[in-house]
């Protein structure tokens, strides 16, 4: 049974300890929901498990079964079987959503999917997921709504198969209706493949459609209590203030920063106001 282990996992950003000694297993098959209010290393937490390069990962482990994750590239952890579905997908103009996918599933196989075969996969799970029947000539996320691109990172789910998908608030930005098909076809694809997913969201609707295994809430920078999905409605119930955790004195709002956003900055340098 493939295991996703983090042991007192410590990181910090720009010289701020953001996670104080994280410890989480989750295995296949299981789905664990990540709550806590803002700015308390929710985001953080699944952005240093896929190598974002701005967050320093000072003490701690994270293995897939006996492979040290911290010790590979981004990349490398993509074809370990890692997936993040971002809190703020990308846009990338002149690379098409067909490219991208058939180029992402390329560097996972000894030899390149066939084109017919990889037209049906596309094809039938575009429709699924109730998206325009164009998508895959459309530039990646350019001009897209916020629910398409939530939708888009979900078609990139079921192509790439991963064995563990992060998913950081998957359902803003979705209607009803769009939130109820979304979680349908995780669960569908959660009980085929058997994925371990962990899935950060403040919302008890979203749990109520794919009900979690475990629940765990993060305050400054911890997870401070874990439990089943009876957690969820407690939380939407009551808050956080009855467990008895001091909140951070502050927890400003920072500006969101993506994986994709570092190598702009590389190149182009940072050009902030």
């Amino acid at each position: 049974m493939a295991t996703l282990k983090i042991e007192d996992l410590h990181v910090e950003i720009d010289g701020k300890e953001i996670l104080k000694g994280v410890n989480l297993t989750i295995k296949e098959n299981e789905i664990h929901a990540i709550m806590g209010p803002n700015g308390n290393g929710k985001s953080t937490l699944l952005m240093s498990i896929m190598g974002h390069p701005r967050y320093e990962i000072t003490s701690g482990s994270v293995f897939v079964d006996d492979v040290d994750v911290l010790e590979l590239e981004v990349d490398e952890r993509s074809r370990l079987g890692l997936f993040l579905g971002m809190q703020y997908p990308q846009e990338v103009p002149g690379v098409t959503n067909s490219d991208f996918l058939k180029s992402a599933l390329n560097a996972r196989r000894e030899e390149p999917i066939g084109l017919f075969e990889f037209v049906k996969s596309m094809e039938g799970n575009i429709e699924r997921l109730r998206m325009r029947e164009d998508l895959a000539h459309r530039f990646l996320n350019e001009g897209f709504s916020g629910g398409e691109k939530k939708r888009n990172e979900i078609l990139q789910l079921i192509m790439l198969e991963p064995r563990f998908a992060m998913l950081d608030e998957i359902d803003s930005g979705l209607d009803i209706d769009a939130l109820a098909l979304v979680a349908e076809v995780l669960k569908e694809e959660q009980k085929i493949k058997k994925m371990g997913l962990m899935v950060v969201s403040h919302y008890e609707r979203f749990f109520e459609f794919i009900e979690p295994t475990h629940t765990h809430i993060m305050i400054d920078g911890r997870i401070v209590l874990s439990s089943d999905a009876s957690l969820v409605t407690k939380i939407d119930q009551e808050g956080y203030d009855w467990i008895g955790v001091d909140l951070p004195g502050e927890t400003r709002h920072q500006r969101p920063i993506s994986m994709a956003s570092c190598a702009i900055r590389e190149h182009f340098g940072d050009q902030d106001e």
